[in-house]
């Protein structure tokens, strides 16, 4: 068994579609069925009839992306699907090989088919070095550095990543194999990479209570007053937030933190409702690393204008949108360098 990485659009336009009839694939619209194709060379001869503009280089990264779809995703394969929208982990077994399907739209006929298992897994879940396979830029590749099909079997089951037996050293070079000869292609991308690497040091640094110090330092540089639970039992409060000189003013915070690996469940969710009453709060916001299991997700989407969920991705981002105001002792602990790239278009 093997494990292939197929995104869902350099956008997550494919995404919804992918998850919703079962398949995965889709892409390079212009290229036409290649149902009769027994090797890569023969799909390279698609390719270069389709994409004549292009360089030899490029449509033979191209052919062997699509030859790994067409002839060498077999039933029982596992295939990942980094989610652009809601910043999730798709995990599924092939259970179809290669089908063009003509009356699709052009940039949904290339496919296999997928029994999901896991839709939502959050990417707290997987360890930096998966992460990083997980990265790089080209539609459909193979995953399979640091006993990646086991792991990726773990985390499909439930469980968390459990790491590599042996890691192999010096893993800043991606894996991702497209190809059985030369035209590997170790291009990964650097932004993606760059918020993983953020998120797994909030993960490890602010844990428990120093997650909501975290939090509380985020809020004040949003211009609120903020008062921290001390240590020990919150009763599902660890952060009472408001505006105005005394912090009595609206917007009224509650704030819960959890800093497990774990969706939280729906008890979560009440008690944080429940604290809104209590407190005469207007809002609350729950920062979970785990996310939201899908009971707490359902109630919580009947209350999208009275609590606001915060996951590991949503923090990164609001981080880095007040890191420059943070108090000095933060941004010691969370270290950044803004620095400026290219940008390379995704395959």
């Amino acid at each position: 068994m093997a494990a292939w990485m197929i995104r869902g659009g350099s956008a997550g336009e494919r995404e919804s579609w992918a998850l919703a009839n079962g398949v995965s694939g889709g892409g390079f619209r212009v290229v036409s069925d290649l149902s009769t194709c027994k090797s890569r060379d023969d799909v390279l001869a698609f390719v270069q009839a389709s994409l004549a503009e292009k360089s030899l280089q490029t449509n033979r990264n191209f052919a062997a992306q699509l030859w790994a779809l067409r002839g060498r995703i077999e039933v029982g394969d596992l295939v990942v699907m980094p989610l652009k929208l809601s910043k999730q982990i798709a995990i599924g077994r092939c259970i179809s090989g290669y089908r063009y399907v003509a009356h699709e739209d052009s940039d949904k006929r290339h496919t296999v088919g997928v029994r999901w298992i896991r839709t939502d897994i959050p990417r707290s879940a997987f360890k930096q070095d998966l992460l990083f396979s997980l990265g790089a830029f080209m539609t459909i590749c193979k995953i399979d550095r640091n006993d990646a099909e086991q792991r990726l079997a773990t985390i499909a089951e439930g469980a968390l990543d459990p790491g590599a037996e042996l890691p192999e050293a010096g893993w800043t070079k991606t894996d991702t194999e497209v190809s059985d000869d030369s035209d590997q292609v170790d291009q990964v991308d650097i932004e993606t990479v760059a918020l993983d690497a953020i998120r797994i040091r909030l993960v490890e640094t602010f844990q428990s209570h120093e997650l909501a110090n975290l939090v509380a330092a985020i809020l004040r540089a949003r211009g609120l007053t903020c008062f921290v639970s001390p240590p020990g039992p919150d009763k599902g409060i660890d952060i009472i937030a408001g505006s105005g000189p005394l912090g009595m003013d609206s917007p009224r915070i509650v704030v819960q933190c959890k800093s497990g690996a774990n969706p939280v469940d729906i008890n979560v969710v009440q008690r944080l409702q429940g604290a809104m009453g209590t407190t005469g709060a207007e809002q609350a916001l729950l920062v979970t690393f785990g996310g939201v299991n899908k009971a707490a997700g359902e109630v919580l989407n009947n209350q999208q204008f009275r609590v606001k969920v915060w996951g590991a991705d949503t923090l990164v981002e609001v981080l880095l949108e007040e890191y420059e105001r943070l108090e000095s002792e933060i941004q010691e602990m969370i270290p950044l360098r803004r620095i400026w790239t290219l940008a390379t278009p995704e395959s």
